[in-house]
């Protein structure tokens, strides 16, 4: 039997974004699934197997929730699909006209929108409450009319029946670590991902100021306005502040080429206590570990319950300067200790923690919803 046609949708992530492309379009082209994405982007084109079509990328944020999304609605009407995956939740109006035609929707919850949007500095503070108890309201009453899928395990709080496709990194693209932890020249400190204030961008450069050989590379998108005030505070040390991705988009195979250049002391995820992240575990988290490199993070409960089951690291107060530096020192000093860490965290991707579990359900998830239990 052919495969029946599925579109996934975002109007907000980038087309080759790590969980909607590389792992979730590619599984299902993989599983012989007819696959396109629809997405702002530059042009369309087929790439492993997914036809990208690509949307105009919009100005500003009210363009893009107004205008794009209207086009993808159009878009997604043309594409034909059967089953339609919504990875925003300002695409749920459109998987409602979707759901009216008979479709099948699945909307994927990538993110705790509601505690984010304490942290949305376009949103003036006063009305941040107020914002979040709406959205995330209408949010949870709306996502009924879909299968949901879940990102993170504490979702399921707010989506007692969402299914749990984890963000777990792809374990054969990190198969070139069989040696993980190799010594540098010098300590090398590595931070993925987005880069900001909740998620730690002011506590990094302080590093650098009190520890004068470590080296310290930040990969992800940084506004110029933060990356300057970045560079302010490590101050006569900014010469080993590295921040690649300013005012861009920072391709995830980029960041697999740091991971892949060995070396590094630790992989950072120190950030400041907010409600968004204390039950989160970071994507970073397991790509560190993959990439056998050892974790030093802030110890929030569950990140600690997750460092103290694998081994893999070390949590510390994230308002505590001379705490993390006594990490970063251990590390250095120890380098058979860190060995170690980076070889169980790289064991437990390995074993648990992969998207090839995740592919799995995934594709489960979709026959069924496609084929019933037949």
């Amino acid at each position: 039997m052919d495969k029946e046609k599925i579109v996934h949708l975002t109007s907000v992530h980038n087309p080759f974004d790590n969980r909607i492309f590389h792992k979730q379009c590619k599984s299902l082209a993989g599983a012989g699934f007819s696959v396109a994405l629809i997405a702002p982007g530059e042009k369309n084109q087929v790439v492993e197997g997914v036809f990208i079509r690509a949307l105009p990328k919009p100005k500003n944020r009210i363009i893009r929730m107004l205008l794009t999304s209207i086009g993808i609605l159009k878009a997604a009407a043309a594409e034909k699909g059967q089953v339609y995956h919504l990875h925003d939740p300002e695409l749920i109006w459109v998987g409602l006209l979707l759901r009216l035609k008979k479709k099948t929707v699945i909307y994927d919850v990538h993110e705790d929108y509601e505690s984010s949007i304490a942290l949305k500095e376009y949103i003036p503070r006063v009305l941040r409450p107020i914002a979040a108890s709406i959205l995330g309201g209408l949010e949870q009453k709306l996502s009924r009319f879909f299968t949901v899928i879940l990102a993170e395990k504490y979702y399921i709080k707010r989506f007692p029946r969402g299914v749990l496709i984890l963000n777990y990194p792809d374990k054969a693209r990190f198969s070139w670590t069989d040696k993980p932890h190799l010594e540098a020249s010098r300590p090398k400190l590595l931070y993925t991902g987005n880069i900001s204030e909740d998620r730690g961008a002011l506590i990094y450069p302080k590093i650098l100021k009190s520890m004068k050989q470590v080296e310290l590379f930040l990969v992800g998108r940084c506004s110029g306005k933060l990356a300057q005030e970045m560079y302010q505070l490590a101050g006569e040390e900014k010469h080993r502040l590295h921040i690649a991705g300013i005012d861009k988009h920072v391709p995830f195979d980029e960041i697999m080429n740091y991971y892949k250049r060995g070396g590094w002391t630790a992989g950072l995820a120190i950030f400041p206590a907010t409600e968004h992240y204390l039950n989160k575990e970071l994507t970073k988290f397991f790509e560190y570990m993959g990439a056998g490199i050892p974790v030093i993070c802030s110890d929030f409960k569950a990140w600690r319950n997750l460092i103290e089951k694998t081994g893999c690291g070390i949590g510390v107060n994230p308002n505590d300067t001379e705490e993390i530096n006594a990490a970063v020192n251990y590390l250095i000093n120890n380098p058979e200790k860190a060995a170690e860490m980076g070889n169980k965290g790289r064991e437990a991707v390995r074993e648990s923690y992969n998207w090839e579990n995740e592919e799995n359900k995934l594709i489960k998830l979709y026959e069924q919803l496609i084929y019933g239990d037949s």
